[in-house]
């Protein structure tokens, strides 16, 4: 048995190790987009290639669960002083769309490995169709940037110098990848020095047996999470958007089944694999950190100070069908897996809300758009192109406070650039940077409010990719009286003759003067707004963060003048009409008015038939489906309209008496 104190120590040796590791990177990546916004990883692996230690401080905080170990098989004949890559959705199951290019270094002690140090950036660029190589009008992994299974980057110390000239040969911005890549190479190293140190100070038996029991702790303290909340089927859907460019919703669907210390996470009922980009590339991993993110962020929610590791995987098993939105095939496209990887961890929350309502909040922004330019610099006579900013809309309402601001919880990471840093490198004046007022849900905990973001071109063709575009139709929702958030918007030359609304577009070509305004959800709201104490709602209208119109009607208070009306507040929330019973969730009227017509009978349908088709006709015939119920004169059923659909294209194959 390993010693309890001895394991704590060797976690903080571990969790420092990480830390040192991701400070290296930060300190010395070339992009923003790495060295500002931190949209990057570190980890330490033990030798099967599973995460035993991340840090806290500084990236991104998707990955404690990742496993290397499909990849790091894939290559033989590992030396020291080699480094491998792969940035590959495809192959080895670690990279999770083209610009995330992985990295991983076997740590050797007495000629044997014992570790690895590994990590992730994401690329500015990976060439393919657009500028920063996403956008959900893509829809083959091809259209999406260069793609290298793994390999070796480097082999005992020395660069692949093809590898090198392929890659800047093909990349939009070949300075800004190589100089980010070679900034990881040197935090892996800095992870190799802290594992030999350790070794030294633990001794190698200490160390192997350490790093498997901190795998077993963090799954110890998992299975204590869930072992208090009750048994139970907790059944919770949500939907992005689009499934495609200007497509149908797509529906995320979760049955959570939680017995004892495990839990059952089934994702049958969403959406068949997309023809666009927002499909998740699991490969059929019942365990993959993508498909976990959600639960990263519960467990943590419900035990702040849980050791983050592989370990935390243990006590779940996802069920993600092949051929689905969370299982592609090959060659589905997979860039824009981030949006949808937003509404999963809604989909988790929503069934976690109903497990434990009274330790979750409501539901974040899920919206962390990220803003690319591509444009000419005239005074330096180049092109640029440069992540901007991420617009991360509001968290959701907590139970024993208002959402964070403009830094959407599950989000959070994405830091802001200050904008004379963005202004200095990339040729574009900001307009306005803010929050935006009456965005965030009413409750008696307010959700937190959404991001806004406005800035000027100066050239032609300046071209805008906005990734994870999202949320303009379907609300972050509001529980337990709880209102739903304000929705997001995108817009060139608001308020002029000129104002063209983009909705959920994420591309976007401007001209010399031409502004760019972008603001998220915000997050939803937590119990009755009623009962919110006059006095913060009247300190939320002075701030900015709620109009007065706002503040009457959706929290019955009154101000005039600046100034909180004690007497007319006091009146007008005693003649409310309370409506009773007070549902769990505040979807807004969009969603409401959707699910009159798609309800959970017709989703069921809709799924028999689709999972009975071969993978490559269900998008097709989904988006079919819709287009006949939209377009019958009366309210036609899922299996009618199924009907009509192989009727006007008999080769659909015949799956039988669809019913529903």
């Amino acid at each position: 048995m390993f010693d309890a104190v001895t394991l704590q120590v060797l976690a903080n040796h571990s969790r420092a190790a990480a830390e040192n590791m991701a400070r290296t990177l930060f300190r010395t990546a070339h992009s923003a987009f790495v060295k500002e916004t931190q949209d990057f990883t570190v980890m330490l692996l033990d030798p099967g290639g599973r995460t035993f230690a991340v840090p806290l401080d500084l990236g991104a905080t998707w990955y404690p669960g990742l496993t290397f170990g499909r990849a790091i098989d894939m290559i033989d004949d590992y030396r020291p002083g080699d480094v491998a890559f792969t940035n590959d959705p495809y192959s080895g199951h670690v990279a999770t769309h083209a610009p995330d290019t992985h990295l991983w270094k076997p740590v050797f002690h007495e000629g044997e490995i014992v570790a690895w140090s590994a990590g992730h950036i994401h690329n500015t660029d990976m060439g393919g169709a657009v500028p920063a190589s996403l956008s959900r009008s893509l829809t083959e992994i091809h259209q999406e940037g260069l793609r290298f299974p793994p390999m070796k980057l480097m082999k005992e110390g020395v660069f692949d110098e093809q590898i090198l000239s392929i890659m800047t040969t093909n990349v939009r911005k070949p300075d800004l990848n190589i100089g980010d890549i070679k900034a990881l190479v040197g935090a892996l190293a800095t992870g190799e020095r802290k594992i030999l140190a350790m070794i030294e100070k633990f001794g190698i038996a200490t160390f192997r047996e350490g790093l498997a029991g901190l795998l077993d702790y963090a799954e110890a303290q998992a299975r204590g999470v869930l072992s208090v909340i009750p048994d139970g089927r907790y059944v919770f859907s949500d939907y992005a958007d689009e499934d495609s460019v200007d497509g149908n919703p797509c529906r995320l669907h979760l049955t959570l089944t939680i017995e004892g210390e495990d839990a059952i996470l089934d994702f049958t009922g969403s959406d068949p694999q997309l023809a666009s980009s927002l499909n998740v590339p699991s490969g059929g991993d019942p365990r993959h950190t993508i498909l976990l993110v959600g639960i990263y962020y519960v467990l943590y929610t419900l035990k702040p100070g849980i050791l983050l590791n592989q370990g935390l995987t243990r006590p779940f098993t996802c069920i993600a069908p092949e051929g689905t939105v969370l299982n592609p095939q090959f060659p589905a496209a997979v860039g824009m897996r981030s949006l949808t990887c937003a509404r999963l961890r809604s989909v988790i929350f929503g069934a976690f809300s109903q497990a434990v309502p009274e330790r979750m909040p409501a539901a974040p922004a899920g919206n962390n758009c990220i803003v690319n330019v591509m444009t000419t610099d005239e005074r330096r006579k180049r092109t640029v192109i440069a992540a901007v900013n991420p617009v991360v809309g509001g968290g959701g309402a907590m139970p024993h406070r208002d959402g964070s601001n403009g830094s959407g919880a599950d989000a959070a990471y994405l830091k802001n650039t200050p904008i004379e840093i963005t202004e200095a490198e990339t040729p574009i004046r900001f307009v306005r940077y803010g929050l935006k007022p009456d965005s965030g849900g009413a409750g008696r905990w307010r959700g937190g409010l959404a991001t806004e973001m406005a800035f000027q071109v100066f050239a032609p063709d300046t071209r805008i990719t906005a990734r994870n575009r999202d949320r303009s139709f379907f609300r972050p929702w509001g529980v337990l009286g709880g209102r739903a958030a304000g929705l997001s918007d995108m817009a060139v030359n608001p308020g002029t003759p000129e104002e063209n609304r983009l909705g959920n577009t994420d591309i976007a070509v401007l001209q010399p003067g031409d502004i760019l305004s972008i603001h998220s959800a915000g997050g939803g709201g937590r119990g009755d707004p009623f009962e919110r104490e006059a006095w913060r709602v009247a300190l939320d209208v002075a701030r900015g963060y709620v109009g007065e119109a706002a503040a009457r009607d959706d929290y019955g208070v009154v101000i005039r003048d600046g100034r909180l009306d004690e007497d007319a507040t006091q009146a007008l929330r005693a003649g409310r009409t309370r409506p009773e019973p007070v549902p769990h969730f505040h979807f807004g009227p969009e969603r409401e008015g959707y699910e009159r017509a798609w309800t959970s009978a017709a989703y069921d349908a809709l799924t028999a038939i689709l999972m009975a088709l071969p993978v490559h006709w269900r998008f097709f015939v989904k988006t079919q489906i819709f287009a006949a119920r939209r377009a019958a004169a009366e309210p036609v059923a899922v299996a009618e309209a199924y009907r009509r659909v192989r009727a006007r294209f008999p080769q659909v194959p015949d799956v039988g008496d669809a019913k529903g």
